[in-house]
């Protein structure tokens, strides 16, 4: 199974902890003698296992994969396979809890603007927090996690939203600015969702390597810009709305749109491998952190055009 960049869907948890992956998905395999590698399903979910052996023909030789036949999730008693109507009833309970929030923090910030900071900070950190636990403490199928970081990111998407329509814009009211926001992102998922289905984009591993190491290098810009910010006191090149920074926004929405295809395979395959439904809570946070981010860089991209500068 191939990994995705998203780190939500490399930790999900399915069966009972038994060993077992996906039946009939490529394993990867090299060809020279005494190596062999390939996935495995432990208590933390799908894990790479690799034996490296010392044949003289390991150098200059690639990765290979094909077909082989592996057994599927092993289920605990009482519980079934995860199906698309699993991942859309929860996909869709996680960004209602999103956008109740992010409504009421809008209201707030309205109220009382100074709310609006420290509603972002707390949004920002207390959903950063809480993907984190779910990654690294392998708990991205639990609901309350899952429901916890749509809340909070909530809180932030609406006080962010509030920033950029209020104080970021002008020659536009708040109202337009965010629904074209909206509807940007809407576009591009369902743009990425028929893609996917078409196949006219294929999830290869050379596609995957290639995007995480665009979303790497993305992040290290970014820190490096914010860091520089910090002694200049001035928000960066990357964001100050000028001609770099309108491409900085374009390639990270790009970047973000290209994530909606692994985050796709990788639901795809978990449902065919016969992962436990419960796995769908997993999911649907994967979706709403990538939907969350592509929201921002819309919004941040429309502000650049609607400058009050």
């Amino acid at each position: 199974m191939r990994e995705s960049s998203n780190p939500i869907f490399r930790n999900l948890k399915g069966g009972n902890g038994q060993a077992g992956a996906p039946q009939g998905y490529p394993q990867a395999t090299f060809p020279q003698q005494g190596q062999q590698a390939g996935y495995s399903h432990g208590p933390g979910g799908f894990e790479r296992t690799a034996n490296f052996g010392m044949g003289a023909a390991a150098a200059g030789q690639g990765m290979q994969f094909q077909q082989q036949p592996q057994a599927p999730y092993q289920q605990d008693a009482g519980t079934r396979p995860m199906t698309i109507d699993d991942v859309v009833t929860k996909t869709a309970s996680t960004l209602g809890v999103l956008i109740l929030f992010a409504i009421g923090s809008y209201f707030l910030a309205s109220s009382n603007p100074g709310l609006a900071a420290p509603l972002a900070i707390v949004g920002a950190i207390g959903g950063l927090v809480l993907v984190l636990i779910a990654s690294f403490g392998r708990k991205s199928d639990n609901p309350a996690i899952v429901l916890s970081y749509a809340g909070f990111e909530g809180l932030f998407v609406g006080a962010i939203s509030f920033v950029f329509a209020n104080f970021m814009v002008s020659g536009v009211s708040a109202g337009a600015l965010i629904s074209q926001a909206v509807l940007g992102t809407i576009g591009v998922f369902i743009g990425m969702l028929v893609v996917y289905k078409t196949g006219a984009i294929r999830v290869t591993p050379r596609f995957t390597r290639m995007l995480v190491g665009a979303m790497i290098g993305v992040l290290v810009l970014a820190i490096g810009n914010m860091v520089i910010g910090m002694f200049t006191g001035s928000v960066g090149v990357l964001r100050d709305g000028g001609p770099i920074a309108i491409i900085f926004s374009l390639v990270c929405i790009a970047i973000a749109a290209f994530s909606f295809l692994l985050d796709f395979d990788q639901a795809d395959q978990l449902i065919r491998a016969g992962a436990p439904s419960k796995a769908a809570w997993g999911v649907a946070l994967g979706l709403t952190v990538t939907l969350v981010w592509l929201y921002v860089e819309i919004l941040r991209l429309l502000s650049y055009f609607y400058s009050s500068d």
